[in-house]
Parts: structure tokens; sequence; C-alpha cells
């Protein structure tokens, strides 16, 4: 393997950005020893869907997150992860 080389010091992000446009990451990081990571707090992207459920269920949805004093869709949520979990 090639000796890699040594990253310089950056003054600022543009600066940075710059320097990525015009090198190869492998000349600088040895990608046989990267791990995955995982970003666990990062907000997860939702998406918007249309569900049609009877009205009487959606009744008792807003009845039982009502009690919870959460908004009925973030109940359908809980309950559909803790689907997710046991399924």
């Amino acid at each position: 393997m090639n000796k890699l080389k040594t990253l310089p010091k950056f003054k600022n992000e543009i600066e940075e950005a710059a320097f990525w446009d015009e090198h190869d990451v492998t000349d600088y990081y040895d990608m046989e020893q990267a791990k995955p990571v995982r970003f666990s707090h990062l907000k997860k992207t939702t998406k918007s869907i249309s569900l049609r459920l009877p009205v009487d269920m959606i009744e008792e949805l807003k009845v039982k997150a009502n009690a919870m004093d959460v908004p009925y869709q973030s109940l359908i949520k809980m309950f559909l992860t803790n689907a997710l979990k046991t399924a």
C-alpha cells in the first residue's frame, strides 16, 4: 500500500470543500480501516402518506391520544413502531 499523504490544516469549511473537490480521499485515509458509524441523534426524514381508516377507529385513536396527552398521529406512529418491533 502507498504511504498516506498528510492532511493539511484548513482555515474554514470553504477551503476544505475546495480541497476535496480536487483531491481523492484515498490518498489521505486508509479506507480499509474505515468503520461504519451511526448518527442516532439525527432527525429522521419523514414522508406524508394517505391512509384510509374507519371513522370510528380515528375517533377511538383520538380519545386514547387525548388521554395520553399526545397528538393522535403520534399515537399511531407509536403503535406502528411497537408493532414493527414485535413483528
